[in-house]
């Protein structure tokens, strides 16, 4: 007879497993402690930062303010191009490597402090709660028949949610759309075209995220949990629950005929209560768990309101938890740590070289050299000079022979406006009737440098063409 075909098993807890079952809404309860407390003062400062960037100005300009359609990126002070792809690379390289970095020194710090799936998730929960009430009574709320007092608080929750979700969706617009315009064409209900488009779609991307999907982004949407554990070892800090001292459990040290003596776990299950991904800490490290230290700060609270020590879920390591000492200072830490250093040095050095002046200099195509009746020899050149700076610019020209002989530049001064790129004719003279001969072919160092800033310079090398030594000679000869 042939068997019924079984679902797949958990294989860590033997657990049946439905591929296509609903997931089931988790109802976070609210947890008090010193976890607790820095995670909410992470939510204030990265929400305070979010929103509040956009207003301040640096300079008359934003302190960060993307232009796409002039192409200028101004990122606390600085004015980026992008030609500037060095130092935006620069940028990613140091924030990936931060966060390994950080992931195998504290585990998964990010996810449980910084992430903004996490801090959007914080802020939505606490409209909730002030809208629904606590675990207990969202649970009841939602068991509950439609009646006028469900409806008010739905209506309410999503109301706040909408706005909330809105007033996030038009500041990430105004990191590229100015914002003073931005939000008085909203007021006036003027917004429209892609400004309109990319608030209600960032908003609608917000509401849903951090009201309805919450922990499914972090199981299935997020690539950072599936490859973290490449970053963890035996010393890499995690959350663990301490088996040897909480088990056995009460419930079932009371179950059973011996009357086992009991562990310090009372199996009360807030724990699991206040963990916003609905997993049980005390099954074992698992990958949904994001490290926010919630299930630490309600099992503090449960030990000590049955005057027991605390720690019976805390920060540890898998080395820790053997006997041994931390160690947080090793060898993989001390080598993303170099890496890092020298990354954050490679940026702070491209960050004070960079400048608002940029050229290129090319000969004119059209003539080698010519001779003027001083006897001085000239050669044309085509400057292509941009100010990426936020006011306008007189730029001198100064230009040498690789021999130290002074050239005159004619003009010798070129004016540029703010963001301007435009190029020019520069003649570029030696003295007239020289003492020495000119080589057929030398190096010229030319420098441009702002008059109104000297710290605004830079230079560049060219090919200065003449009769040369050999013709000279020739005609001697002749």
């Amino acid at each position: 007879m042939r068997a019924e075909p079984q679902p797949p098993r958990d294989a860590a807890h033997g657990e049946a497993v439905l591929l296509y079952q609903a997931a089931a809404k988790i109802y976070p309860r609210q947890a008090h402690g010193r976890y607790a407390r820095l995670r909410i003062a992470a939510m204030f400062v990265l929400l305070g930062l979010y929103y509040a960037l956009p207003w301040i100005s640096w300079h008359g300009s934003p302190l960060v303010f993307f232009d796409l359609p002039h192409r200028r990126f101004h990122v606390f002070g600085l004015t980026l191009v992008p030609q500037d792809l060095l130092l935006l690379a620069a940028l990613l390289l140091l924030a990936a490597l931060t966060l390994f970095f950080f992931t195998s020194l504290a585990g998964r710090l990010w996810c449980g402090y910084a992430c903004p799936q996490t801090v959007w998730t914080e802020a939505f929960l606490w409209i909730e709660r002030y809208t629904e009430g606590d675990r207990h009574a969202r649970i009841k709320l939602d068991r509950m028949p439609w009646n006028a007092e469900k409806i008010l608080r739905k209506a309410g929750k999503h109301l706040l949610w909408a706005a909330f979700a809105l007033y996030t969706g038009m500041t990430f617009v105004a990191y590229f759309y100015p914002a003073r315009e931005l939000f008085a064409d909203a007021f006036h209900f003027r917004l429209e075209g892609w400004p309109l488009f990319w608030t209600l779609f960032y908003g609608f991307a917000t509401w849903g995220n951090a009201g309805f999907m919450r922990e499914q982004v972090c199981k299935y949407m997020c690539p950072y949990a599936r490859f973290q554990s490449a970053m963890f070892d035996q010393d890499t800090l995690i959350i663990a629950y301490d088996e040897k001292r909480g088990e056995p459990r009460k419930s079932a040290a009371r179950k059973s005929a011996r009357q086992t003596a009991a562990g310090d776990c009372v199996d009360c299950s807030i724990c699991v209560q206040v963990c916003p991904m609905g997993i049980d800490i005390r099954k074992g490290l698992q990958y949904e768990c994001i490290a926010c230290a919630a299930c630490v700060d309600a099992c503090n609270a449960v030990m000590d309101s049955v005057h027991k020590p605390r720690g019976l879920i805390r920060y540890t390591s898998a080395n820790h938890d053997a006997g041994k000492p931390f160690r947080l200072l090793r060898g993989r830490t001390f080598g993303y740590g170099a890496i890092w250093l020298a990354l954050v040095g490679a940026l702070f050095y491209l960050v004070f070289t960079h400048s608002t002046l940029r050229f290129d200099v090319m000969r004119d195509r059209h003539s080698l050299y010519r001779e003027l009746a001083s006897g001085a020899i000239e050669n044309l050149y085509v400057f292509d000079v941009t100010n990426d700076d936020n006011r306008p610019h007189t730029y001198r020209i100064a230009a040498r022979l690789a021999d130290g002989t002074p050239l005159t530049a004619v003009p010798d001064t070129l004016e540029r406006e703010a963001g301007q790129t435009r190029a020019s004719t520069v003649a570029l003279h030696t003295p007239p009737h020289g003492e020495h001969p000119l080589p057929r072919a030398s190096d010229v160092h030319i420098a441009l440098q702002a008059e109104d800033d000297p710290a605004i310079a830079g230079s560049r090398r060219a090919r200065f063409l003449s009769a040369g030594k050999e013709e000279e000679h020739e005609d001697e000869h002749r």
